[in-house]
């Protein structure tokens, strides 16, 4: 993994470092063919590729023939589905001011429920995606950040367009604020689109100069819905999960008649002066690469602690397999210790 730690508009994105995280060992059985992982930490290049190989191989079968919006978003469920269910957690359903969530506690003894929260914000699209899809990658963040994690299902698009997804994503922030939970001990996580929503739910928290989260953290975030990163055409097919042509068509489905550059849909335009920190995590291999370092980029010019992972050969969203890709559980728990790093109660 490449990292680089910006915290003001001086520094630049030119350290580097490597770090390993401790795998969470989450148990499961894998599918045939699928070489179970090892323990060791010590970096794999050859396993992490051939495990990424593995899942895009997967991610081929269930979408082939899944080409508008609700047959991608039904080939996504399937997947899913058929993943394992996450253990050492407890799930209760919750209904966040009438948006329906998961609220997942990690089943520790040293742990007290109700102190210190992640609102996890699941990607897919905005048309995709569920509280099923993305059991998993948040169970890892509660264990792991020792939190409770409130996973929501937000509206979709067919169903809802903008700006209603990021209306849900504030309301169930805020309602975390009113059942008990401090700021100060509250994080904000979203993967690919759910990573625009989650840094746009804060912008307008900032707005209402209400309280905001102690910290954000985004997996493969969508940050430019105008698809002006070079990246999108570099890439040259290494990223098989996303491509121009499927984000054009959500951007469409999702704005209406919202521009695209509006700073109100995509935060890589918006004003970011005030930000809470902020952990970006990305894959080298990714068509949507220069989202994630020009919103870099543009954070540490306005003065926000933020810092920057790029994993080499990991593909979109490779995040939501820690079953299965060892570099998902090193990443997760990347994630995990940057948030608890930022509570205010440790």
């Amino acid at each position: 993994m490449q990292r680089h730690c910006v915290s003001s508009a001086w520094q630049t994105l030119s350290r580097w470092l490597l770090r390993a995280a401790v795998a969470l060992g989450l148990g499961f059985s894998a599918p045939a063919g699928w070489a179970q992982d090892k323990p060791e930490n010590a970096f794999d290049g050859k396993m992490s590729s051939e495990q990424i190989d593995r899942l895009v191989d997967l991610w081929h079968q269930n979408f082939s023939g899944a080409h508008d919006l609700m047959d991608r978003r039904a080939a996504f469920e399937a997947m899913m589905a058929a993943t394992p269910e996450p253990r050492r957690v407890q799930t209760r359903h919750v209904d966040a001011d009438g948006i329906a969530a998961d609220l997942i506690l990690p089943a520790r003894l040293h742990y007290s429920p109700g102190r210190r929260a992640i609102l996890f914000v699941h990607g897919g699209g905005f048309y995709g995606g569920s509280l099923r899809t993305h059991r998993n990658v948040a169970a890892a963040l509660a264990k792991a950040a020792s939190a409770d994690v409130l996973l929501i299902d937000y509206r979709r698009v067919p169903e809802a367009v903008y700006p209603a997804q990021i209306q849900d994503t504030l309301t169930a922030y805020r309602w975390l604020l009113v059942s008990g939970y401090d700021a100060a001990n509250i994080a904000i996580v979203g993967d690919s689109t759910g990573g625009n929503l989650a840094i746009e739910a804060v912008l307008r928290q900032m707005q209402a100069k209400r309280p905001l989260p102690a910290s954000v953290v985004v997996m493969s975030p969508v940050t430019d819905l105008a698809l002006t990163g070079a990246s999108l055409d570099e890439a040259g097919g290494r990223d098989p999960l996303v491509s121009r042509a499927d984000l054009d068509l959500l951007a469409k489905s999702y704005l209406g008649d919202t521009a695209p550059a509006d700073p109100e849909a995509s935060p890589l335009y918006a004003e970011l002066k005030g930000f809470p920190p902020l952990l970006i995590q990305v894959g080298s291999r990714e068509s949507l690469l220069d989202d994630s370092l020009r919103l870099a980029r543009k954070a540490a010019l306005a003065d926000v602690a933020v810092t920057l992972e790029i994993w080499p050969g990991m593909v979109h969203q490779w995040q939501l397999f820690p079953f299965w890709v060892r570099d998902a559980r090193r990443s997760n728990d990347s994630a995990a210790v940057f948030i608890e790093s930022h509570f205010a109660e440790h």
